[in-house]
């Protein structure tokens, strides 16, 4: 039996606009520039991509942080985009953010537990038992036990690993449907990144939640995820479950991120090819076409250097944005 979708975006837009002094209008930043998906109860994805491609903003507009400029979400199938594009304050407790720097999303002259109580505190929960209640329970989740030994400690009192588990206690304690973790290890040592990759993965089955992890790190992804959404331009030109993506891997860039990968076999270094030089497309004007073609080694002139390539789906769930499909 198929999952219910929680959460849905279709045709999802957060455009910035650049203005020089007042009134003379450069033009739009295309941070997120039409992106499709849905996500289901219980499913984790991941969101990979290399640094301003788009993940971190489209991460931010499903929060509610960045309005959208166009499109449309729902969540459990209800509308969040109302006409002031602004997420409905309902939405809110159902979605926790799970920030890069542990250290910068804690605000250091508070103490664990004053941390912990403040979102209590914003969404009406003002009885000091159910608080400490739920301050003991997500503190015990997290594996920061014994809880009188953290909860009266300040932010520089704590490792890092220890700081960003407090994150995450912070973005569990309203017990939301949905974690939206941006690069959540990616500050940390690299002997820490388990332990928090870990007990994420753990929160998420034992409470069933949706997970979505934006990363650029395509290494920890299929130890995490069940789904790859690969971002490249501000939009998403692979998805697939993390099996058939790297088995199977269709678009040329996917190809070129996968040899990012540390790996001790040889054999891989003749499997796949880098990124042909050049930068990343700029999202203030954006190459017509696919935006990966001016990197492409593969590209048919006059098609991919005009046209926008539409999705294609080779096999079923596997879906790519790129011409080289259409004969498939």
């Amino acid at each position: 039996m198929e999952q219910e979708i929680l959460l849905s975006a279709k045709n999802l837009r957060t455009w910035f606009e650049l203005r020089r002094m007042v009134f003379a209008r450069i033009g739009f930043v295309r941070a997120v520039d039409g992106v499709s998906f849905e996500l289901r109860r219980g499913e984790a994805i991941a969101i990979v991509g290399e640094s301003g491609c788009g993940k971190s903003t489209l991460a931010r507009t499903i929060l509610g942080l960045h309005p959208p400029t166009d499109g449309e979400m729902t969540f459990a199938g209800e509308p969040l985009i109302a006409r002031n594009r602004r997420v409905p304050r309902w939405y809110r407790r159902e979605v926790g953010y799970i920030q890069q720097d542990p250290y910068g999303a804690l605000l250091p002259f508070m103490n664990v537990r004053r941390i912990l109580c403040e979102p209590l505190i914003v969404h009406g929960i003002k009885d000091p038992r159910e608080q400490d209640q739920r301050i003991r329970a997500v503190l015990e989740a997290v594996k920061l036990t014994p809880v009188e030994e953290y909860q009266d400690k300040f932010p520089h009192m704590l490792s890092g690993g220890q700081q960003q588990r407090v994150v995450i206690a912070r973005a569990k304690i309203l017990n939301p449907q949905l974690l939206v973790a941006d690069e959540p290890v990616s500050m940390l040592d690299a002997s820490v990144r388990v332990e928090i990759l870990q007990l994420l993965r753990a929160l998420q089955q034992t409470h069933g939640l949706s997970v979505i992890y934006i990363t650029h790190d395509l290494s920890t992804v299929r130890h995490f995820a069940e789904r790859i959404m690969v971002m490249y331009g501000g939009k998403i030109i692979e998805q697939a479950k993390v099996a058939d993506l790297i088995d199977d891997t269709r678009h040329p860039y996917t190809k070129a991120l996968l040899t990012a990968i540390s790996d001790p076999d040889p054999a891989n270094t003749e499997k796949f090819k880098t990124i042909p030089a050049g930068e990343p497309p700029s999202l203030l004007h954006p190459p017509p076409g696919c935006r990966f073609h001016p990197r492409c080694d593969h590209r048919i002139e006059g098609l991919c250097d005009v046209d926008e390539p539409p999705e294609f789906e080779p096999t079923p769930g596997h879906r790519v944005a790129c011409w080289l499909e259409r004969a498939s």
